[in-house]
Protein backbone atom coordinates (compact mmCIF):
# COMPACT_ATOMS: atom_id res chain seq x y z
CA UNK A 1 0.00 0.00 0.00
CA UNK A 2 1.37 3.18 -1.09
CA UNK A 3 1.87 5.88 1.29
CA UNK A 4 -0.83 8.08 0.38
CA UNK A 5 -4.01 5.76 0.35
CA UNK A 6 -6.25 4.71 3.27
CA UNK A 7 -7.45 0.89 3.95
CA UNK A 8 -10.91 1.32 3.03
CA UNK A 9 -11.93 -0.89 5.78
CA UNK A 10 -10.55 1.67 8.26
CA UNK A 11 -12.44 4.67 6.51
CA UNK A 12 -15.75 2.41 6.33
CA UNK A 13 -15.46 2.30 10.07
CA UNK A 14 -15.36 5.88 10.79
CA UNK A 15 -13.24 7.91 13.46
CA UNK A 16 -12.40 5.79 16.42
CA UNK A 17 -14.86 6.65 19.76
CA UNK A 18 -13.39 7.86 23.07
CA UNK A 19 -13.63 5.15 25.58
CA UNK A 20 -13.74 7.04 28.88
CA UNK A 21 -12.39 4.97 31.97
CA UNK A 22 -14.41 3.81 34.76
CA UNK A 23 -13.45 4.16 38.23
CA UNK A 24 -13.02 1.45 40.16
CA UNK A 25 -11.67 1.00 43.94
CA UNK A 26 -9.11 -1.87 43.91
CA UNK A 27 -11.16 -3.69 41.12
CA UNK A 28 -14.61 -2.97 42.68
CA UNK A 29 -16.74 -0.73 40.28
CA UNK A 30 -18.42 2.24 42.07
CA UNK A 31 -22.07 0.63 41.90
CA UNK A 32 -20.83 -1.95 43.09
CA UNK A 33 -19.07 -0.19 46.23
CA UNK A 34 -22.55 1.49 46.59
CA UNK A 35 -24.37 -1.26 46.76
CA UNK A 36 -22.00 -3.11 49.33
CA UNK A 37 -22.24 -4.02 52.79
CA UNK A 38 -20.05 -2.00 55.35
CA UNK A 39 -18.44 -5.24 56.37
CA UNK A 40 -16.83 -5.96 52.71
CA UNK A 41 -16.21 -2.61 52.19
CA UNK A 42 -14.46 -2.09 54.96
CA UNK A 43 -11.92 -5.00 53.76
CA UNK A 44 -11.16 -2.99 50.71
CA UNK A 45 -9.67 -0.29 52.80
CA UNK A 46 -6.05 -0.14 54.21
CA UNK A 47 -5.15 -1.67 57.49
CA UNK A 48 -5.37 1.70 59.22
CA UNK A 49 -8.68 2.51 58.30
CA UNK A 50 -10.09 -1.60 58.69
CA UNK A 51 -8.39 -1.13 62.52
CA UNK A 52 -10.34 2.34 62.90
CA UNK A 53 -13.86 0.57 61.47
CA UNK A 54 -13.22 -2.39 63.67
CA UNK A 55 -13.61 -0.30 66.65
CA UNK A 56 -16.57 1.64 65.76
CA UNK A 57 -17.10 4.47 65.29
CA UNK A 58 -17.98 7.28 67.72
CA UNK A 59 -20.86 9.45 67.96
CA UNK A 60 -19.13 12.57 65.72
CA UNK A 61 -18.06 10.54 62.75
CA UNK A 62 -21.67 8.85 62.60
CA UNK A 63 -23.27 12.25 63.09
CA UNK A 64 -21.53 13.79 59.96
CA UNK A 65 -22.73 11.18 58.34
CA UNK A 66 -26.28 11.70 58.78
CA UNK A 67 -25.86 15.08 58.64
CA UNK A 68 -24.88 14.66 54.77
CA UNK A 69 -27.87 11.82 53.85
CA UNK A 70 -29.86 14.66 54.83
CA UNK A 71 -28.78 17.76 53.23
CA UNK A 72 -28.98 15.08 49.92
CA UNK A 73 -32.50 13.93 50.26
CA UNK A 74 -33.60 17.34 51.54
CA UNK A 75 -31.90 18.76 48.23
CA UNK A 76 -34.17 16.91 46.06
CA UNK A 77 -37.16 17.07 48.36
CA UNK A 78 -37.00 20.72 47.39
CA UNK A 79 -36.28 20.13 43.66
CA UNK A 80 -39.12 17.92 43.62
CA UNK A 81 -41.86 20.44 45.88
CA UNK A 82 -41.26 22.71 42.85
CA UNK A 83 -41.53 20.44 40.00
CA UNK A 84 -44.98 18.82 41.91
CA UNK A 85 -45.86 22.79 41.94
CA UNK A 86 -46.19 23.09 39.00
CA UNK A 87 -47.87 19.72 37.47
CA UNK A 88 -50.85 20.45 40.49
CA UNK A 89 -51.79 23.87 39.12
CA UNK A 90 -51.58 22.98 35.40
CA UNK A 91 -54.31 19.52 36.61
CA UNK A 92 -56.36 21.85 38.37
CA UNK A 93 -56.57 23.98 35.46
CA UNK A 94 -56.99 20.95 33.30
CA UNK A 95 -59.75 19.62 36.00
CA UNK A 96 -62.04 23.06 36.23
CA UNK A 97 -62.41 23.06 32.55
CA UNK A 98 -64.22 19.19 32.41
CA UNK A 99 -65.89 19.19 35.76
CA UNK A 100 -66.02 21.65 38.84
CA UNK A 101 -68.31 19.58 40.79
CA UNK A 102 -65.42 16.51 42.11
CA UNK A 103 -62.82 19.43 43.35
CA UNK A 104 -63.02 17.99 46.77
CA UNK A 105 -62.12 14.65 45.63
CA UNK A 106 -59.36 15.93 42.92
CA UNK A 107 -57.83 17.46 46.21
CA UNK A 108 -57.77 14.40 48.36
CA UNK A 109 -56.08 12.54 45.61
CA UNK A 110 -53.86 15.16 45.02
CA UNK A 111 -52.32 15.13 48.56
CA UNK A 112 -52.55 11.34 48.52
CA UNK A 113 -50.30 11.09 45.66
CA UNK A 114 -48.02 13.73 46.84
CA UNK A 115 -47.39 12.23 50.33
CA UNK A 116 -46.33 8.76 48.49
CA UNK A 117 -44.48 10.08 46.15
CA UNK A 118 -42.41 12.22 48.88
CA UNK A 119 -41.84 9.47 50.93
CA UNK A 120 -40.92 7.31 47.75
CA UNK A 121 -38.01 10.18 47.33
CA UNK A 122 -37.17 10.10 51.13
CA UNK A 123 -36.34 6.19 50.27
CA UNK A 124 -34.45 7.05 46.65
CA UNK A 125 -33.17 10.88 46.70
CA UNK A 126 -31.74 10.88 42.63
CA UNK A 127 -28.25 11.91 42.59
CA UNK A 128 -26.96 15.10 40.15
CA UNK A 129 -27.93 17.93 42.29
CA UNK A 130 -25.75 19.91 44.64
CA UNK A 131 -26.84 19.65 47.94
CA UNK A 132 -25.97 21.78 51.00
CA UNK A 133 -22.50 22.01 52.21
CA UNK A 134 -21.90 20.72 55.86
CA UNK A 135 -19.09 22.18 58.00
CA UNK A 136 -17.35 19.93 59.83
CA UNK A 137 -13.99 20.36 62.22
CA UNK A 138 -13.43 15.88 61.94
CA UNK A 139 -10.51 16.09 59.69
CA UNK A 140 -9.39 12.83 60.45
CA UNK A 141 -13.03 11.43 58.79
CA UNK A 142 -12.27 8.84 56.37
CA UNK A 143 -13.98 9.29 53.19
CA UNK A 144 -17.00 6.45 51.89
CA UNK A 145 -18.75 5.80 49.09
CA UNK A 146 -22.18 7.05 50.37
CA UNK A 147 -20.24 10.27 50.59
CA UNK A 148 -19.86 10.93 47.29
CA UNK A 149 -21.29 14.19 45.42
CA UNK A 150 -21.75 15.76 49.26
CA UNK A 151 -20.19 18.99 49.99
CA UNK A 152 -18.21 19.44 53.25
CA UNK A 153 -16.82 22.39 54.83
CA UNK A 154 -13.48 20.92 55.95
CA UNK A 155 -11.62 22.99 59.00
CA UNK A 156 -8.14 23.68 58.46
CA UNK A 157 -7.57 26.04 61.46
CA UNK A 158 -8.93 29.28 60.26
CA UNK A 159 -11.66 28.75 57.78
CA UNK A 160 -13.69 25.90 56.39
CA UNK A 161 -12.75 25.08 53.21
CA UNK A 162 -15.81 23.86 51.06
CA UNK A 163 -15.00 20.58 49.13
CA UNK A 164 -17.05 17.98 46.73
CA UNK A 165 -16.14 15.01 47.43
CA UNK A 166 -14.86 12.81 44.32
CA UNK A 167 -14.78 9.22 43.83
CA UNK A 168 -10.86 9.01 43.81
CA UNK A 169 -11.46 10.38 47.65
CA UNK A 170 -12.48 7.33 48.53
CA UNK A 171 -10.44 5.63 51.67
CA UNK A 172 -8.67 9.06 52.17
CA UNK A 173 -9.25 11.16 54.99
CA UNK A 174 -10.63 14.68 54.42
CA UNK A 175 -7.84 16.21 56.03
CA UNK A 176 -5.91 15.59 52.91
CA UNK A 177 -7.90 18.22 50.66
CA UNK A 178 -8.04 20.92 53.24
CA UNK A 179 -4.27 22.11 53.88
CA UNK A 180 -3.78 23.74 57.26
CA UNK A 181 -0.63 25.23 56.25
CA UNK A 182 0.23 27.59 53.45
CA UNK A 183 2.66 25.75 50.93
CA UNK A 184 6.05 27.74 51.13
CA UNK A 185 7.33 29.14 47.69
CA UNK A 186 11.26 29.91 47.59
CA UNK A 187 12.18 33.30 45.87
CA UNK A 188 15.37 35.14 45.68
CA UNK A 189 17.45 34.97 49.02
CA UNK A 190 17.27 38.43 50.83
CA UNK A 191 19.92 40.21 51.40
CA UNK A 192 22.40 38.74 54.10
CA UNK A 193 20.43 35.37 54.48
CA UNK A 194 24.04 33.52 53.08
CA UNK A 195 27.52 34.74 52.62
CA UNK A 196 27.02 34.66 48.49
CA UNK A 197 23.59 36.89 49.12
CA UNK A 198 25.79 39.84 50.42
CA UNK A 199 27.32 40.94 47.09
CA UNK A 200 23.53 40.98 45.41
CA UNK A 201 23.83 44.63 43.70
CA UNK A 202 20.96 46.58 44.63
CA UNK A 203 20.08 47.67 40.83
Amino acid sequence: MADGEVDPELAAAGPKKRTFRKFSYRGVDLDALLDMSSEDLVQLFPARARRRFSRGLKRKPMALVKKLRKAVSDCSIETFVCSWIVNYVVKLIRFCRSDCSKLHSFFRECNFEFVAQLNDLKSNAPAGEKPEPVRTHLRNMIIMPEMIGSLVGIYNGKMFNQVEIKPEMIGHYLAEFSLSYKPVKHGRPGIGATHSSRFIPLK
